[in-house]
């Protein structure tokens, strides 16, 4: 591992951006990169755990020797269950593991450094504000999103004059979200609402008005260029995009 156990966040805002940096490689490995996850989890290998660091990079690797650790483990043997379950499902188990994983992580720092009960309070505030490792997994959270966008359509419906917001206005999703808008007929309020809170199939955040955006055309999740590696010049010269998940797929027993 890289040693990151060392590094020790004593504030709620260095303890939360310890949770990001971890949360985003976990979110890595089971999605942009779930291909690579999928070969390092060989069932015939010993117990191994998937680890999450601060600066958004992730490992498969055995547990850590020590007994207590200093930091609280992720779930142990994951590989094992591989190859017994469809691929989603066990993708699915891994990433509620890791969700328990990561609080577990936040609140042994709180702990450690003597959080008060106000900070552990607004700590797990702001990691409640993020969609759950699981949530973006499964697309839950992009269900539960599209629930909250029509719930405020009821209260108040967005007007056209944002200038950055770049998705197309056809009825399905379009190939890529440009990053400046083309004023283009036929975009519903309905629809700039839903998008304005699309999260990245990536990274779970929110869309942000000046990044850009596009979609995958087989799994319809939306990621940030930045995310999957591709910049808008590229993207106009793909007729169909699929996402690294989706391209790396193949049929399994």
């Amino acid at each position: 591992m890289d040693g990151s156990a060392a590094y020790n966040p004593r504030t709620v805002e260095e303890v939360f951006r310890d949770f990001k940096g971890r949360r985003t490689g976990v979110i890595k490995a089971l999605t942009t990169d779930v291909e690579e996850f999928y070969q390092q989890c060989d069932p015939e290998k010993e117990n191994l755990c998937l680890y999450g660091f601060p600066n958004e990079q992730w490992e498969v690797n055995l547990p850590a020797e020590e007994v207590p650790p200093e930091l609280p483990e992720p779930a142990l043997g994951i590989n094992f269950a591989r190859d017994g379950m469809q691929e989603k499902d066990w993708l699915s188990l891994v990433a509620v593991h890791s969700d328990a994983w990561l609080l577990a992580v936040a609140f042994y720092f709180g702990a450690r450094f003597e959080l008060d009960r106000a900070d552990r309070k607004r700590l797990f505030n702001m990691i409640n504000d993020l969609p759950t490792i699981f949530e973006v997994v499964t697309g839950a959270a992009k269900k539960q999103v599209k629930e909250k966008s029509s719930v405020s359509n009821n209260n108040s419906i967005k007007s056209k004059s944002n200038p950055k917001r770049g998705f197309e206005s056809q009825g399905k999703y379009s190939k890529a979200i440009q990053s400046k808008v083309e004023d283009e007929e036929g975009l519903e309020d309905e629809e700039e609402e839903e998008h304005g809170e699309t999260l990245c199939g990536a990274c779970g955040e929110n869309y942000a008005a000046d990044e850009f955006w596009i979609c995958c055309d087989i799994c319809e999740k939306w990621f940030h260029g930045k995310c999957v590696k591709i910049t808008p010049a590229r993207a106009e010269q793909i007729k169909q995009y699929k996402c690294p998940s989706c391209s790396n797929k193949r049929s399994r027993p």
